[in-house]
């Protein structure tokens, strides 16, 4: 054996020690694999109870116990639906583009804006008026906000400021500094949870101090996240998998395959199930017990939605549209 070839057999037995220990730790967190065929539907062969036609553009989705908002491009705006009727009751016009995620709380609807200078729009949920428009706005598109106990959480630029807003008076009432590339919190007992696209991981910050409790690393460019089920869940969009990271131990414990990799996307949790979606992929189902995916389906339409009201409200980004599924019809083997 040459000089050359002793170096690399060194090196070969050398990394294949390194990945013999690190296996232990990393196995949990490796990927399923890729959604079998028999597994797979097209999508036309769901059937909506309605279809409502909202703008250029349809995107982003919160549901209340008796509304559902979904924002759209031409016109920036948000609407209200209302379940009962699955008809569009108000449309409340906005001063940007409503750009991230959605969140309810305090009386009203919170809603980043992209614009020439970001702000956060607040809706009134009781008068559907625009009741205000706040500073700081978002760090960028495809981020979103959280509503605590009695704060509001925004990361408002992009190397990593964490704010802590007062709803009363819309002024930020303390920051916290994430590691770049942080964009995407929700609310879950106690803890907020902030996927960082840029780092692969999930980061946990007491919501009552704000301290920095833990992190988690997940599948690649984690963005849109869940909590349910004991779980806190990822949709990862470099390689199109789902994440799973115990809340209790803060520790991955799954990594699904879902083969959704790209921009756009949402996530949703609701008895045993996680629903993603992403455009061309409109829906999958994946059992929060087993991380294994239960169906999916292929097709045009898809990138956001939420569930309430005996449904899931799913928008088609490209069409302007939102269909509301019966979860009976989804959810059926």
């Amino acid at each position: 054996m040459t000089d050359r070839a002793t170096r690399c057999a060194r090196r070969a037995r050398a990394l294949t020690a390194l990945v013999i220990m690190l296996a232990p730790c990393s196995l949990a967190a490796e990927p399923t694999g890729a959604v079998p065929a028999a597994l797979r539907r097209p999508f036309v062969s769901l059937h909506p109870t309605a279809l409502i036609r909202l703008g250029h553009t349809a995107d982003w989705v919160a549901v209340t116990s008796d509304a559902v908002w979904v924002g759209s491009t031409g016109p920036n705006a948000v609407h209200r639906i209302d379940p009962g009727s699955n008809r569009r009751i108000a449309t409340v016009r906005l001063p940007g583009e409503p750009c991230a995620g959605l969140a309810v709380g305090f009386g009203s609807l919170w809603v980043p804006l992209c614009a020439p200078v970001p702000v956060l729009a607040r809706v009134d949920l009781a008068t559907n008026r625009l009741a205000a428009v706040l500073k700081p706005g978002p760090a960028a598109a495809e981020g979103g906000i959280a509503a605590s106990a009695d704060s509001l959480w925004l990361v408002t630029d992009k190397q990593g400021t964490f704010a802590r807003i007062d709803p009363a008076s819309g002024r930020v009432r303390q920051t916290v500094r994430l590691p770049p590339g942080a964009f995407n919190p929700v609310y879950s007992e106690g803890v907020l949870w902030v996927s960082r696209v840029a780092g692969s991981e999930l980061l946990a910050v007491d919501a009552a101090t704000g301290a920095l409790l833990a992190s988690a690393p997940t599948g690649p460019a984690p963005r849109f996240l869940t909590a349910g089920g004991g779980a806190v869940w990822t949709l990862n969009q470099g390689d199109g998998s789902l994440s799973r990271i115990d809340r209790a131990t803060h520790l991955a414990t799954a990594r699904t395959l879902l083969g959704t990799p790209g921009h756009g996307g949402d996530i949703a949790y609701d008895a045993g199930t996680v629903w993603t979606t992403f455009a061309g992929v409109p829906l999958t189902a994946t059992d929060a017990t087993t991380g294994t995916v239960r169906r999916q389906w292929y097709g045009p339409g898809g990138d956001s939605l939420g569930i309430g009201h005996g449904a899931i409200w799913l928008t088609d980004y490209h069409q302007g549209t939102i269909a509301r599924i019966p979860l009976a019809a989804a959810s059926a083997p």
